[in-house]
């Protein structure tokens, strides 16, 4: 059972870069901001007035009329990227043990816009209580996961992970781990989230977590660089097929890369704001690099949480310093954030992906918009500042942290037959 190898045969991606995998990842290689004025709603009263919005999304195209009226968009998002990974995977789910495939997926917040559009249709009403027979189904966080089990039949084991803006890496590490002990061979992994609506923007704004850089959107997410102010809010989703190896070897997959290990962690310091020393980071690396049996000198590439806040950043390149020590200046350090902004509960399987096609072509994404460096940060650590770089990359590891303190870090590995 401890032998049981997991890899990845099938990638679907929905982002405010790319609406598949194609698209998400040669905007990645292109350094292409996603950040423009936001859509969705009218934002000319909020202190931010742009984010990372999905683009040309159109539910409909990809589901019946019907259907699609009975999810939230953060599901529409997640039945999208689950349909697309399938294909990529070329399973024929006709073929495998439904009993031992399942589902598991992430989402910070899940239907929020749901209950935002009810609540202000009651409050505006005349107190008569006249809600939609789908606002429940809607709203949980719980429901993508129980709509992908359906479409395909995957009767193994369906839940949904919510640890804020690590939810969809504890998805992934989740089914990782299943696989290893045997209770499932495949998965389709994930997350999604849809929240740049009132409340989203609004409660963020509230909090100063946001960047308010609204004359010049897309150089707002700016990791690392002293005039960072905040994040910029994303929206998206993302999925994996994840498989036991000899069971997609059985069925002739391609294998994208090989996921070999993981951590999660608390900072158990405050609700928002990472452990100064950047503790709870360190000790999440450390146990994805142990458990995948290597020395943290083999380690080429680290896809960091990297928000742009002012915060965040400095904690994390101090964890990174004090665990892979010297190796730190020899590897690549970058945050996709820089395009994508921040997916929340979906920031963390879009990123993964970085890292697998990351492995797998051996190209470093950049981090976009740096234009001012900070003392506080280290200037000789390899930011990939601004340009992508080509090198080997055998060992891709991605960070997700979330309020609450909650860690994450998965580790993947080039597959070389």
């Amino acid at each position: 059972m401890n032998n049981r190898r997991v890899v990845v045969t099938g990638i679907g991606a929905l982002t405010p870069i790319g609406n598949n995998l194609q698209d998400y990842w040669d905007n990645l290689i292109k350094g292409v901001s996603g950040a423009a004025s936001i859509t969705h709603f009218n934002a000319e009263n909020f202190k931010t007035q742009f984010a990372c919005e999905v683009k040309d999304f159109v539910a409909t195209d990809f589901l019946e009329r019907k259907e699609s009226r009975k999810l939230d968009l953060f599901s529409q998002y997640a039945l999208v990227v689950a349909k697309q990974a399938i294909e990529d995977s070329f399973l024929n789910t006709n073929e495998i043990n439904p009993d031992r495939s399942g589902v598991i997926w992430g989402s910070g917040i899940g239907g929020m816009k749901t209950f935002f559009s009810e609540s202000v249709n009651y409050g505006t009403g005349n107190g008569t209580p006249r809600f939609n027979p789908f606002f429940i189904p809607k709203l949980i966080s719980d429901i993508p996961a129980g709509h992908i089990s359906i479409k395909y039949n995957f009767r193994g084991p369906n839940f949904t992970t919510v640890s804020a803006c690590a939810s969809s890496t504890n998805a992934l590490i989740d089914a990782f781990n299943y696989i290893k002990w045997n209770k499932a061979d495949i998965f389709i992994a994930g997350g999604s989230e849809a929240c740049i609506f009132e409340p989203g923007i609004g409660g963020f704004n509230a909090m100063m977590a946001l960047s308010t850089r609204n004359n010049d959107p897309k150089t707002a997410s700016r990791p690392f660089d002293k005039n960072r102010d905040g994040f910029v809010m994303g929206e998206g989703s993302g999925a994996l097929i994840l498989e036991e190896y000899k069971h997609a070897k059985k069925r002739g997959a391609k294998i994208y890369a090989e996921v070999v290990g993981s951590g999660l962690t608390a900072d158990a310091h405050h609700i928002t704001a990472p452990h100064p020393e950047g503790l709870g980071a360190k000790n999440v690396m450390k146990l994805a690099v142990e458990e995948a049996g290597i020395t943290p000198s083999e380690v080429d590439y680290i896809n960091v949480h990297g928000t742009s806040t002012p915060l965040g950043d400095i904690a994390e390149t101090k964890a990174i310093k004090s665990l892979f020590g010297e190796h730190a200046y020899n590897l690549n350090i970058s945050s996709t954030k820089s395009m994508t902004g921040h997916l929340l509960g979906a920031a963390g399987v879009i990123e993964t992906i970085a890292c697998v096609m990351a492995v797998k072509n051996n190209i470093i994404p950049p981090t976009i918009n740096h234009e001012t460096k900070d003392p506080e940060i280290d200037e000789n650590l390899n930011l990939t500042l601004n340009k992508a770089e080509e090198r080997t990359v055998n060992y891709a590891l991605s960070n997700t942290f979330g309020f609450g303190g909650h860690n994450a870090s998965i580790l993947v590995k080039k597959h070389i037959e």
